[in-house]
């Protein structure tokens, strides 16, 4: 009995450690941090969800051609915190999105800060400019 009650122990414990570095947090390696990138446009959706959440956003370039981008943010409990709601930004919200890009080039990246029209602010917004509707 007592040999049973060690070996089930030794297996939870070794079983645990096995698992821990599986609930650890995914790596930002895909994003360029040596790459910073200041776009405007028009939102689209907001996806409030776990375990990150993403905004998406029409960037319209010089030569008229319109290109969806997602940006990457954390998960609602923490957005919560810093006073995101599902409703912070909304189809239409005219925005400019300071990001690191994915490395592989594809429209998406870590949001780093975000200003809207109405001159509201999240994370490193500082420098940014609230984009114009005119």
């Amino acid at each position: 009995m007592r040999k049973s009650s060690l070996l089930m122990s030794l297996t939870a414990a070794i079983a645990a450690l096995i698992a821990a570095p599986s609930a650890g947090h995914h790596s930002s390696a895909m994003f360029d941090d040596q790459t910073e990138l200041t776009l405007t446009g028009v939102v689209t959706r907001f996806d409030y969800l776990n375990p990150h959440s993403w905004l998406y956003m029409n960037v319209t370039q010089d030569d008229g051609t319109v290109t969806e981008w997602g940006f990457e943010l954390s998960a609602p409990p923490l957005l919560r915190r810093e006073g995101v709601s599902p409703n912070s930004w909304r189809p239409g919200d005219l925005v400019r999105v300071r990001t690191h890009p994915l490395k592989d080039g594809r429209p998406a990246g870590s949001l780093r800060g975000i200003v809207k029209s109405d001159g509201s602010r999240y994370r490193n917004a500082e420098g940014l400019e609230p984009p114009s509707t005119q």
